[in-house]
């Protein structure tokens, strides 16, 4: 970066220089010229006869010529040579403040979203560069949070069309039920569980909506402790192995034992959730979902796998910003609101982690790396994540 503010300090040097050299040149001409050549007698003449006009004699003014002016001439000379240097000086510092006034019109154009490039004169390249990488990049991420709100927007059209297909289908039954009280018990029994089934359905919905709602206002803060994650693994696989059976999907899990980390275990249990929520709504009926984790020098390695259509390869980082859904054909059915990969990523990154997605045609997997407490006695530090 030195390198390239070196035409710019040379200059402004030569400049300095150029200044002080001219000042010597013009002096030295106005002391030959004035106090020692063709107007030194036109000089004398001037200033005895300003002091004549103080009612003072010609002798006393000759007197004070000599004590005052001559006696100390280089004095007035130095005096002469500075006021020269300032004069020219502040010409040069006119070229700086043209500097600064062509980076303010610079930093006007960033802020106007104007989409004229930004030039600047050649000394100042350097910062004409900065300053069109930060116009791309506000560019860019007011595109971003336009597309995140559009995305949102679109979402809750769909989740309030949503709204309507389980209401409209709880209020229909309850009201047959309400209108036939002598309706056959096996009947009765199975417009119950459809209408219970309907309800728990609109439920989620709501959710999702006040998930949506609350989305801006989240402020994750991290309690950390230290964490088994090959006991919490275990124990969130347990946990849904119900929602695999309704789903007609299995479940696996392989872990090497005592896995330890420093984290939120309520965050860290929240991300694992989220990604295998995700793997249900994602994977082929009757298929497998796989959890893997396993040590790999200074970080713990969790792998969820799961089969079913893949996510194209331009997607795949896609999927972790807020309220995407990698099938955006699909309805809040099977794609939640949107935001438990993105979720999932601030948690991780909270963590000093990451989280990485790939896919192909055998599988979608989502791969977890979150640092590894070792024993002590191990050395932990120079690892990279």
């Amino acid at each position: 970066m030195k390198n390239k503010y070196r035409r710019l300090k040379w200059k402004m040097m030569l400049q300095t220089m150029g200044i002080m050299m001219m000042s010597l040149v013009v002096g030295k001409m106005i002391v030959t010229l004035i106090l020692d050549g063709l107007f030194q007698g036109k000089l004398l003449n001037l200033i005895i006869g300003i002091l004549m006009k103080m009612n003072l004699s010609q002798a006393e003014a000759d007197v004070i010529y000599q004590n005052i002016f001559r006696a100390n001439r280089d004095v007035f000379q130095w005096i002469g040579f500075m006021l020269l240097f300032l004069v020219g000086y502040y010409a040069a510092l006119s070229k700086t403040a043209n500097y600064l006034k062509n980076i303010g019109d610079g930093i006007d154009n960033v802020l106007s979203n104007s989409k004229q490039p930004i030039e600047l004169e050649t000394e100042l390249e350097p910062i004409a560069e900065k300053l069109n990488t930060m116009k791309m990049t506000l560019a860019r991420k007011e595109r971003m949070a336009q597309e995140s709100e559009q995305r949102k927007n679109d979402l809750v059209v769909y989740l309030a069309h949503d709204l309507k297909t389980p209401l409209t289908s709880v209020i229909a039954y309850l009201s047959m039920l309400d209108e036939k009280p002598d309706m056959p018990p096996e009947e009765r029994k199975k417009y119950i569980h459809i209408a219970h089934t309907k309800a728990i359905r609109l439920s989620e919905l709501i959710s999702e909506f006040f998930e949506i709602t609350k989305f801006n206002l989240q402020n994750i803060r991290l309690e950390k402790e230290t964490i088994n994650l090959s006991l919490m693994l275990e124990q969130i696989m347990d946990e849904f192995y119900a929602v695999f059976a309704d789903n007609n999907l299995t479940g696996n899990i392989y872990t090497e034992e005592d896995l330890m980390v420093e984290g939120d275990p309520d965050k860290l249990a929240r991300v694992f959730d989220n990604l295998l929520r995700n793997a249900v709504a994602y994977s082929y009926r009757g298929t497998n979902i796989d959890v893997r984790a396993y040590g790999e020098g200074v970080a713990v390695v969790i792998v969820f796998s799961n089969q079913g259509e893949p996510i194209p390869k331009q997607k795949l980082q896609t999927v972790f910003e807020k309220f995407y859904r990698a099938d955006n054909s699909r309805s809040s059915q099977t794609g939640g609101a949107g935001l438990g990969l993105s979720v999932a990523k601030e948690i991780v990154e909270l963590h000093e982690g990451t989280i990485e997605a790939f896919s192909d045609i055998q599988s979608t997997r989502f791969v977890v790396r979150l640092k590894r407490l070792l024993p002590k006695g191990q050395r932990q530090s120079g690892g990279v994540i």
